[in-house]
């Protein structure tokens, strides 16, 4: 995750928000599936065999000079012939990648289904492939890490009730203004997260209402994504941010909720107008991002 500093929220050259109209559209039936990506991994190896036969046979020919008067053409050709066996050899690469992951994937969803078969099913539940996947790049691809990191975040969900948050469930706290997904994308295609630091009021406003806007509006963030996006930009203005705004257990929750339920989720925050006071918090929240990187 970066994190910036900006003097102020104004349009910037190229422009901070784009149209999401301009995005490009997601094609019908999309959805990433691991079991769209087994390739034979035969071959794969058939392919990186042969394009190395092949380069071993330019090379001996450039040093044994056994070149004749169809020199220039000879070596267009097989030049050419190796640029497109480069790319199919890169094609299948990612393919045997792809294998690689549906197998992890397969393994977690047997485990999850024989250790923890008391968990939801469907969407966000222990048989979600993308999720699966999702928290294994989390997780460096470590099973037993993702298994627990995977379980954690959907026993939370349940009882959270991540499902059942609507505008409606948010409508009184959302009006303060407080925080709001952007109407657009950003340069880089990606969700706007917005929160108005000086509007947070933790001495007149639930605490639990707080947390059910901000889960709200991470899910309606993600909801936008367009295809070939996986991350959001949070904005925080913290223009007239004092110490009534100030709210270190919220802060905490924030750490927790993109660290373990929402990992990696977060690619970018830009603070605007940091004031003085808002340095102390600073120095306290520094430790809580050394371990939301890890």
């Amino acid at each position: 995750m970066m994190i910036h500093t900006c003097v102020a929220l104004r349009p910037c050259r190229p422009p901070l928000i784009s149209s999401s109209k301009s995005t490009l559209q997601r094609p019908p039936n999309c959805k990433f599936s691991v079991r769209n990506c087994i390739r034979d991994p035969n071959n794969s190896q058939k392919a990186g065999a042969k394009l190395l036969f092949i380069l071993f046979e330019l090379v001996s020919a450039f040093s044994m000079r056994k070149f004749n008067h169809f020199d220039e053409f000879y070596l267009i050709s097989v030049v050419r012939f190796v640029q497109l066996n480069v790319s199919w050899l890169h094609f299948t690469v990612v393919a045997f990648k792809n294998e690689m992951w549906f197998h992890l994937v397969l393994e977690v969803k047997e485990k999850l289904e024989k250790e923890h078969y008391d968990l939801p099913v469907g969407e966000n539940g222990r048989d979600d492939e993308d999720m699966i996947l999702w928290y294994l790049k989390d997780r460096r691809f470590s099973v037993e890490e993702a298994i627990a990191k995977l379980t954690k975040a959907i026993k939370w969900r349940q009882e959270f009730g991540v499902a059942d948050l609507s505008e409606d469930t948010v409508k009184s706290i959302a009006k303060t203004g407080k925080a709001y997904v952007h109407d657009f994308l950003d340069v880089n295609d990606r969700p706007v997260l917005i929160v108005v630091a000086s509007k947070h009021l933790p001495d007149v406003h639930d605490p639990r209402d707080n947390e059910k806007l901000c889960v709200f509006l991470i899910e309606k963030a993600l909801s936008k994504l367009p295809a070939g996006q996986e991350q959001i930009l949070g904005i925080v203005d913290l223009r007239g941010f004092g110490t009534k705004n100030a709210d270190f257990s919220y802060l905490t929750f924030l750490f927790d909720v993109f660290y373990y339920y929402y990992p990696k989720r977060l690619g970018e925050v830009l603070f605007v107008e940091a004031p003085f006071v808002f340095q102390p918090i600073w120095q306290l929240t520094k430790p809580l991002l050394k371990s939301y990187a890890s």
